[in-house]
């Protein structure tokens, strides 16, 4: 068998968040993408995928109303801070904001025109406010109650307000007379959608009494009243031209049921009941109605808590409709394609914009197209990762599923297996979406299964009453309706604590188990007898795992280590030590020759066993990360924990090796291309290639070659113009590192100089990081400069000590004038070079003071003589010569 390559490095690929918790939203007009509220911020996720493509950070409370302008363009949002706030959605920046109410917003609509924006708020107030000016243009007051929905009438030619309220009225508005022209009263409690006809001359209000009323817009009276017998969140009206009608008019022309000249209006409603309906306005019934609710109840919520639907719209575009659930699912629907029998509505798409705690998941199948995840509620939420949506959900348990596993069985169908706090497991069917099989007989909350691996015909359950139990369930058939009682063939009491994780071997002959009693043990299957027990760990053991092809096991600990064990007798063969906090899973790849784990502290860590190395640290989750499921065919990983962010992570070491050797390849290329500009003296194509192939030293080579040229400053000039600002940045980045050599400064000093000539000062200041550039070239620049001035002062000594010696002809009054007007600016430099001068003079003079003392002096007529014998000597001598000229 040809050995497995290590592993290096993973890839975050996809990511599930939460995007969305309860309260307005806004679909695009070309319905690619939704705005949700996510408690502080604005969410915009992609509709196809549910990724999240923004995140706006709006408000310092709660979002409590959004609109889109009509070319998506701008998008408005109010909160409880009373702020409303205009966002371009090309930058994601707040263009204005304003304050107009005096409570919170709660209803929000843009007009046609996209120049108006329509605001009502718990003062009972309805404002109109100018788009690009941001002042308020209609003031109306009347309601009594809070205004809780707000429409513009769609016509952007009919110049109608329309204002739903909790005092149970409808007010109409003119906005060119700038008065209510209409209050509707008919309902009996508050108003909650509010949907205008085709024709535009009907309107059509829901309420929480009950029914949709039906106004003329001729003359505002009622036309009918529908019951509905469910407490409305939405009225949606279907229009003649999509596949809603058309569908629907052509399965009742052919039962029989529509008559030839039919002028109703279809509309849907969805309520409490968490069902969509289809009415028309002829004989106020219902078309249709579906069977069943695709919405999931938990058990845990009260009685006077929101179920079902909180809010509907139907999709632009004709791409179907969109109902809201109360726990933050989006349920898209289109018409069933095939109406030989009756019609239906299909739910093409479900995204989860919340997924609370996630504790477990697993990969479906080997194909690894579908993850199994158990998050804090009763049902197991099943997702296609191609799309990220919630294919399907299985509900039954009567309480929060603490783990689960999956399995393919001998026939071939793809089995579940969940463990809950209702004391039970249970056997899914994931093709029929159903229960197949129900085991009863825990004492206490079960947190941990496992499936058989070879047989595949019985499964594990470990449970906080500290035993672990074997179920078999050989024989099913495959026609089940109702789920079969499950019997356990064996039972253990088996550790001193609750029981956290099982794990049955690759030849199903032992089975394995971790406990918070700090003890994992093996068991010998099918009697459960007690081979070896593991002992070493400090804290309570949170996963085992069999090592594939090695008798040994893996154990994860909240002591924060990772441990290896051998079967046989029992000892540990390795430890790692890395994570700061508890290990909550570890899970074996590369055919046991790596394993990666995750923990409390949010990490997710690869290492490869020969070595104990650690060889990569992802943090990607916020929280603890409790569920780590691998995948059979490309091991792609798949985390998720306390945040509820799902990370998809691939394998990504033989893109990084090939991308590596790409760019090598292309470094090499690039290089042959940088010496052929060398040879050719094309230098502005070789200072070019050398940053971009980031080689300072090449680059300073070039930069010298350019400064011993005769017109240096043409050619740093030409090779500069070719630059852009990220280059230009690099360039400032190795100028910094160059100024800070000696040897090396002057070369630098000159291209900064005419880099700061060609640049004008608004291009160098929008540089990225250009002040912390400045920062580190000032001060090196200042010493150069210092260091300069001190030589050209030392060029003076040597000036007035050749002219004492007369090898310099005495300068004339013009180079007076010129030498007292530099001496003068440097007064203060000159005056201390002078004590200095004399200090010097000093020392010497002390110095040789001792040695003169011990000499006889001579007689100060032979001094006298000696002094005129020179004198009459230096005068024969340079009488002829020329006299050196001064170097100022």
């Amino acid at each position: 068998m040809a050995s497995a390559t290590l592993k290096k490095n993973y890839r975050c690929s996809q990511s599930l968040q939460q995007f969305y918790s309860g309260g307005p939203f806004v679909v695009s007009s070309d319905g690619s993408f939704i705005a949700c509220s996510c408690g502080e911020s604005i969410k915009i996720v992609d509709s196809s995928n549910a990724s999240t493509k923004f995140t706006i950070e709006a408000e310092s409370s709660t979002i409590t109303a959004l609109a889109l302008s009509p070319n998506d363009k701008l998008l408005f949002s109010a909160g409880h801070s009373r702020q409303i706030k205009v966002w371009d959605l090309d930058t994601f920046k707040c263009l204005r904001s304003w304050k107009g109410h005096d409570g919170p917003v709660m209803g929000m609509a843009c007009h046609g025109s996209g120049g108006l924006l329509a605001t009502s708020g718990a003062d009972r107030k309805v404002l109109v406010w100018d788009v690009d000016g941001g002042f308020c243009t209609h003031y109306f007051k009347g309601h009594k109650g809070v205004v809780t929905s707000i429409m513009f009438h769609p016509d952007v030619n009919k110049s109608l307000l329309f204002s739903g309220s909790d005092d149970t009225t409808v007010r109409v508005w003119d906005l060119l007379a700038k008065k209510c022209v209409a209050v509707l009263e008919k309902h009996f409690s508050a108003v909650s959608s509010m949907a205008v006809s085709e024709d535009g001359w009907t309107l059509l209000t829901a309420g929480r009494d009950k029914v949709v009323n039906l106004w003329d817009l001729h003359d505002y009276r009622c036309k009918s009243t529908i019951p509905t017998y469910e407490v409305l969140e939405a009225v949606c009206v279907v229009y003649s031209g999509s596949r809603f009608a058309s569908s629907l008019g052509a399965f009742l022309q052919q039962s029989g049921k529509k008559k030839s000249r039919s002028t109703g209006i279809y509309f849907i409603t969805a309520g409490e009941r968490g069902i969509v309906r289809i009415w028309t306005s002829e004989g106020a019934v219902f078309l249709y109605e579906q069977k069943s609710s695709d919405v999931t109840i938990s058990s845990a919520e009260d009685e006077d808590s929101t179920r079902g639907f909180i809010s509907a719209v139907m999709l632009p575009l004709d791409q179907g409709l969109l109902c809201v659930t109360a726990d933050q699912q989006f349920l898209f629907y289109s018409p069933a394609e095939h109406l030989e029998e009756k019609w239906s509505l299909k739910l093409t798409k479900r995204l989860v914009g919340f997924n609370d705690e996630i504790v477990d998941m697993k990969f479906l199948d080997e194909e690894e197209q579908y993850l199994a995840v158990a998050t804090s509620l009763e049902q197991v939420r099943v997702y296609d990762l191609s799309s990220m949506s919630c294919s399907y959900v299985l509900a039954g348990h009567t309480d929060t599923i603490l783990c689960l596993d999956t399995s393919i069985s001998s026939n071939g169908r793809r089995l579940i297996l969940t463990g809950s706090k209702d004391n039970s497991v249970r056997l899914w069917e994931s093709e029929r979406r159903c229960c197949i099989g129900l085991g009863i007989g825990h004492m206490g909350a079960v947190g941990a299964v496992a499936f058989s691996k070879k047989c595949r015909d019985f499964f594990v359950s470990g449970s906080s009453d500290r035993t672990i139990k074997v179920w078999n369930f050989h024989g099913l058939s495959d026609d089940i309706e109702e789920p079969i009682s499950l019997k356990a063939k064996a039972v253990v009491a088996a550790h001193d604590k609750d029981i956290n994780s099982l794990a049955v071997a690759p030849n199903d002959s032992l089975v394995c188990s971790g406990s918070q009693d700090r003890t994992a043990c093996i068991w010998r299957l099918p009697e459960l007898v007690l081979v070896v027990k593991f002992t070493g760990h400090k804290r309570g053991i949170w996963c085992v795992e069999f090592s594939p092809v090695d008798q040994c096991v893996i154990t994860a600990s909240g002591d924060k280590t990772v441990k290896i064990w051998a079967i046989a007798d029992g000892s540990c063969l390795k430890t790692f030590e890395g994570h700061t906090s508890s290990v909550l899973r570890a899970s074996f790849l590369t055919r046991g020759t790596q394993f990666v784990s995750c923990g409390a502290d949010g990490l997710v860590k690869l290492w490869t066993i020969k070595t104990n190395e650690c060889i990569a640290t992802y943090d990607q989750h916020e929280d603890k990360v409790w569920a780590l499921a691998v995948g059979k065919k490309t091991e792609m990983l798949a985390t998720g924990g306390s945040d509820a962010v799902i990370n998809l992570w691939h394998d990504s070491t033989a893109a990084e090796k090939e991308e590596a050797f790409r760019k090598e390849e292309e470094g090499v290329l690039r290089g042959q291309e940088l010496e052929n500009a060398l040879l050719d003296a094309e230098y502005t194509k070789a200072i070019q290639i050398a940053l971009e192939l980031r080689r300072p030293h090449k680059l300073f080579e070039l930069f010298s070659e350019l400064c011993r040229k005769r017109e240096a400053g043409y050619h740093i000039d030409k090779a500069l113009h070719a630059l852009g600002k990220g280059e230009f940045l690099l360039l400032f980045e190795y100028i910094r590192e160059w100024n800070t050599k000696p040897k090396l400064c002057h070369v630098a000093q000159s291209v900064l100089f005419r880099a700061f000539n060609i640049l004008p000062p608004t291009e160098i200041i929008e540089i990225k990081s250009i002040s912390e550039l400045l920062e580190g070239l000032i001060p090196y620049s200042q010493r150069h400069f210092s260091r300069i001035d001190r030589l050209i002062r030392s060029t003076f000594l040597l000036d007035y000590t050749l002219l004492r010696m007369s090898v310099i002809e005495p300068a004339t009054q013009d180079d007076l004038k010129t030498k007292s007007l530099l001496h003068s600016e440097k007064n203060e430099e000159d005056a201390l070079l002078t004590d200095n001068a004399e200090e010097d003079q000093k020392q010497v003079s002390e110095e040789q003071k001792p040695k003169a003392s011990g000499k006889k002096r001579k007689s100060h007529k032979s001094g006298d003589h000696s002094r005129s014998h020179k004198k009459v000597k230096d005068s024969s001598t340079h009488a002829n010569t020329a006299a050196v000229p001064s170097q100022a």
